[in-house]
C-alpha cells in the first residue's frame, strides 16, 4: 500500500508540475493539451492490451501446455486434469480478488458508465494492474469471458488517471476515459471505429458529443500503434460471403426475430447467476473455484467452451462449421457456462461470448435452412456472421457498434443489408423482453437509470407497476349509472374501469361522463355501458411514470387503467393522480440513494481507499451517541451520514439514530471494528 501510494505521488507531481509548467511555458491552449493527452491514452491503452493479450496466451500455456509432463504419468486417464486447470484458476483469481481487489459494484463496462454518470469520470486506476492479472488468469484458464470488458477498463482506467493526475475537469476526464475504451476496444478487435462508436454509444449514452475528435483519435493511435505490433490481419479470417438473392431476406428476418429472445435470456442468466452465487454464504474465492470445476467439467465433453471461443468462431465463419447437434449444443453450454463464470467471480467480457452464441445459433440456423431450401444455394457461414451482430446488438443494445464491428473484425462488407436488418430486428425484440442491456440491467436494478449517459428525470426511474392500485374496483357494463355514482362518491374516486361481460376491459367511467348527460329525463334508466368512454388512454406495467403522466395530460385525465402490453383488455390496475403524488415522493427517495451512491463512488475511486456502507442498529454501543463520544479508530473517517432522504455532512456534535446509514471511508482491516460499534451485539 505504501509503494502504491509513493508510486502515485511521484506520477502525480511529474504530470501535474513539471508537465504543466512546460505547458504553460509554451502557452498552449486547453484543447491541445486535451489533444495531446488523447494520443498519449491512445499509445498506452493500445500497448496495454497488447500486454494483455500476451498475458492471456502465456497464461494458456502455462495452464493447458504446461501440464503436458503431467499427461506422462496418467496416461488414458489424462482427462482427470481438465477440469483441474480452470478449477486452479478459479482458486487462483478468487485469492487475489480476496487479498488485493475489493469487490465491484458493477461488473466490468457498467463500472466505467457509473463512473462516467456519477463521478466525473473518476476511475481507481490503482487496482489496474491486479484487474488485468485476474483477467487474464481466468480467461488463459479456460472461463467462459471475453477479453473485451477488461481492454475497455484498461483504456479507460488509463483516460482517467491521465485526466486526474493533469487535474483535468470532470468533462474532460469523461473524454478521456470514453477515448481509452475507445482505444481499448480498437486494440482488443483490431476496430478503431467500431471502439469509436462504442465509446459514443455506450459510455457517452449520445452520438452527438463534444468529444467525439479526443475519442476518434485515441482509437485511430491505439489501432496503428496495436497494427504496428502484430500485423493488420482482421480479427477472423472469413472467406467472401454475398447476399445472393431478395429469396434470402426472410430468411435473415428470422435468424433476426431468434437472436432477439437469445439476447434477452443471455442478459437475464447474467445477473440470475450472480444472484445465486451472492446468496451462497461461503468464501469468495471458493465460490469461484466452484465455477471454474463446473466449467472444467463440461469443457471435459466441449472443450470448444474454455477461453473466449474465438478458434471455434473462425471455423464456423470459415466453412468448417460442426455439427448441427453439435452447434445447438455449444449454443446451449455457452448460455449457461458465461453467467456461471461471471457470476462466480471470473473477471471477463460479454462481447466474446455474445459473438459465440450468435455464431452457433447463425451457423444451425443456416444449415437448417441449407437443408430445406437447397436451390437458394444458402452460405451457413453467412448467416452466422450476421448472427453475431444480432446478439451482440440484442445483448448491449448498441447496433451501430455491432455491424461496425462485425465488418472490421472480418473484412466483409457484402451483406450489408441483411445484417442491419437482422441486428435491427434483433434489438426490438430484445428490449421488447428485456428493456436494459447486459451493462445497464445492473445499474437500473439499484435505481441507476441512465439516458444519453446521465441519470434520467426523477420520475423516469419509477415504473408504473410499482405503484399503481393492484386492487381495482371495476364497473360492468350493465349497472345502473346511479349505482356507478353512488360508488364513485363513496369511494371517491373520479373515474373507474368498465368491464364488458367476459371480464374485459371496455371503457371507463368518469365524473364528467355523468355531468355530460344529467339533464337526460331517462337517465335512472341509463346503463354503465351506454354512457361510459370507449376511447380508452391506458398506461403498461413497464412504462415509466413519467410516460404515464405525459400520457394523462393529454386529456387532463385523473387516471389511467393499466393493462398488459400483449393484451390490452386485461386490466391489472389503476393508476391515479394520488399515486403520481407517491411516486414522485419514491423518486425523491431514489434520487437521494443515487447522490449518495455518486458520493460513495467519488469517494472509493478518487481516494483509491475502501468505502463502507454501515447501518447503526438499535441497541448498538453508538446508538443516540454523539460522533465525538464513540471510540472510532484511528484510520476510520465517517464521510456521509444518510438518514431517510437526507444527506447529512457529520460533525462531532451529530447524534448517530437507529437506521443511520454511514459512509465509512476506512483499511478492510478495520471494518469488523467499526462494525461492531454500529451492530446490536457490539461492545464498546
Amino acid at each position: 500500500m505504501y509503494l502504491l501510494a509513493s508510486i502515485k505521488v511521484f506520477f502525480r507531481q511529474i504530470f501535474s508540475k513539471y508537465i504543466a509548467q512546460w505547458i504553460n511555458y509554451r502557452e498552449m491552449s486547453g484543447s491541445v493539451v486535451l489533444v495531446c493527452a488523447a494520443l498519449l491514452v491512445g499509445i498506452t491503452s493500445g500497448s496495454g492490451v497488447l500486454l494483455f493479450k500476451k498475458m492471456i496466451a502465456l497464461t494458456h500455456w502455462g495452464i493447458f501446455n504446461g501440464f503436458g509432463f503431467a499427461l506422462l504419468f496418467f496416461g488414458h486417464w489424462t482427462f482427470i486434469l481438465v477440469p483441474v486447470m480452470p478449477l486452479i484458476g478459479g482458486l487462483v483469481v478468487g485469492l487475489i480478488v480476496h487479498f488485493s481487489l475489493r469487490e465491484d459494484r458493477y461488473h466490468g463496462v457498467a463500472g466505467v458508465m457509473e463512473a462516467v454518470a456519477l463521478a466525473g469520470g473518476r476511475l481507481c486506476y490503482r487496482l489496474l494492474p491486479a484487474k488485468t492479472i485476474a483477467a487474464s488468469l481466468s480467461i488463459g484458464s479456460g472461463a467462459s469471458v471475453g477479453p473485451e470488458d477488461p481492454s475497455v477498463q484498461i483504456g479507460s482506467n488509463l483516460g482517467s488517471m491521465f485526466g486526474q493526475l493533469l487535474r483535468f475537469s470532470d468533462d474532460r476526464i469523461r473524454a478521456l476515459v470514453a477515448a481509452g475504451a475507445a482505444g481499448g476496444i480498437a486494440a482488443a478487435f483490431n476496430a478503431p471505429i467500431a471502439g469509436v462508436f462504442f465509446a459514443l454509444e455506450i459510455i457517452i449514452g449520445e452520438l452527438s458529443s463534444k468529444a467525439f475528435g479526443v475519442i476518434t483519435l485515441a482509437a485511430v493511435v491505439s489501432s496503428v500503434f496495436t497494427q504496428a505490433m502484430s500485423g493488420t490481419e482482421p480479427a477472423f479470417h472469413v472467406p467472401a460471403y454475398a447476399f445472393h438473392s431478395a429469396w434470402e431476406l426472410p430468411f435473415y428476418l428470422g435468424l433476426g426475430v431468434m437472436s432477439g429472445p437469445v439476447s434477452a435470456i443471455y442478459i437475464r442468466f447474467l445477473y440470475a447467476a450472480r444472484d445465486i452465487f451472492n446468496r451462497w454464504n461461503i468464501p469468495r474465492w471458493l465460490k469461484t473455484a466452484i465455477a471454474g470445476l463446473i466449467v472444467g467439467l463440461v469443457g471435459i465433453y466441449l472443450p470448444q467452451m474454455f477461453g473466449e471461443g474465438y478458434e471455434t468462431i473462425e471455423n464456423i465463419l470459415d466453412a468448417k462449421p460442426p455439427t448441427l447437434n453439435l452447434l445447438l449444443l455449444l449454443l446451449m453450454a455457452k448460455l449457461v457456462l458465461t453467467p456461471i463464470s461471471i457470476g462466480g467471480g471470473f473477471f471477463g467480457g460479454v462481447f466474446a461470448p455474445s459473438l459465440f452464441l450468435g455464431a452457433t445459433l447463425g451457423g444451425a440456423y443456416g444449415l437448417i435452412v441449407q437443408q430445406f431450401f437447397p436451390a437458394l444455394n444458402i452460405a451457413p457461414p453467412a448467416f452466422a456472421m450476421v448472427g453475431m451482430a444480432a446478439v451482440l446488438a440484442g445483448a448491449v443494445h448498441a447496433p451501430i457498434t455491432a455491424i461496425i464491428l462485425l465488418f472490421e473484425m472480418t473484412n466483409n462488407y457484402r451483406i450489408i443489408l441483411p445484417l442491419m436488418f437482422a441486428v435491427t430486428i434483433s434489438l426490438f425484440i430484445s428490449r421488447y423482453f428485456q428493456r436494459d442491456s447486459v451493462y445497464t440491467f445492473g445499474l437500473a436494478r439499484k435505481g441507476i437509470r441512465l439516458e444519453h449517459g446521465r441519470v434520467v428525470d426523477i420520475l423516469e426511474s419509477i415504473m408504473v407497476d410499482e405503484i399503481m392500485e393492484k386492487k381495482v374496483i371495476t364497473l360492468r357494463e350493465a349497472d345502473s349509472l346511479g349505482m356507478a355514482s353512488d360508488l364513485l362518491l363513496q369511494t371517491r374516486h373520479h373515474s373507474l374501469p368498465v368491464l364488458n361481460e367476459t371480464g374485459e376491459l371496455s371503457g371507463i367511467l368518469t365524473v364528467q361522463d355523468i355531468e355530460r348527460i344529467q339533464n337526460d329525463v331517462n337517465i335512472k334508466n341509463r346503463t354503465v355501458g351506454e354512457s361510459c368512454t370507449r376511447d380508452l388512454l391506458v398506461a403498461n406495467p413497464d412504462e415509466t411514470i413519467g410516460v404515464a403522466l405525459r400520457r394523462m395530460g393529454i386529456r387532463d385525465l385523473d387516471s389511467l387503467p393499466v393493462v398488459l402490453r400483449k393484451n390490452p383488455r386485461y386490466l391489472v390496475g389503476l393508476l391515479s393522480s394520488t399515486d403520481i403524488v407517491r411516486a414522485y415522493d419514491l423518486a425523491l427517495t431514489r434520487r437521494e440513494q443515487v447522490r449518495h451512491r455518486a458520493h460513495q463512488v467519488h469517494l472509493s475511486d478518487v481516494g483509491g481507499v475502501n468505502v463502507e456502507k454501515i447501518t447503526v442498529e438499535s441497541g448498538a454501543p453508538c446508538t443516540n451517541k454523539p460522533i465525538r463520544e464513540v471510540v472510532w479508530p484511528r484510520e476510520a473517517i465517517i464521510a456521509t451520514i444518510r438518514r431517510g432522504r437526507k444527506i447529512l455532512i457529520p460533525d462531532g456534535d451529530t447524534i448517530l439514530k437507529v437506521g443511520d446509514v454511514l459512509v465509512v471511508v476506512a483499511d478492510i482491516e478495520i471494518r469488523d471494528q467499526i462494525q461492531r460499534l454500529c451492530s446490536s451485539a457490539g461492545d464498546v
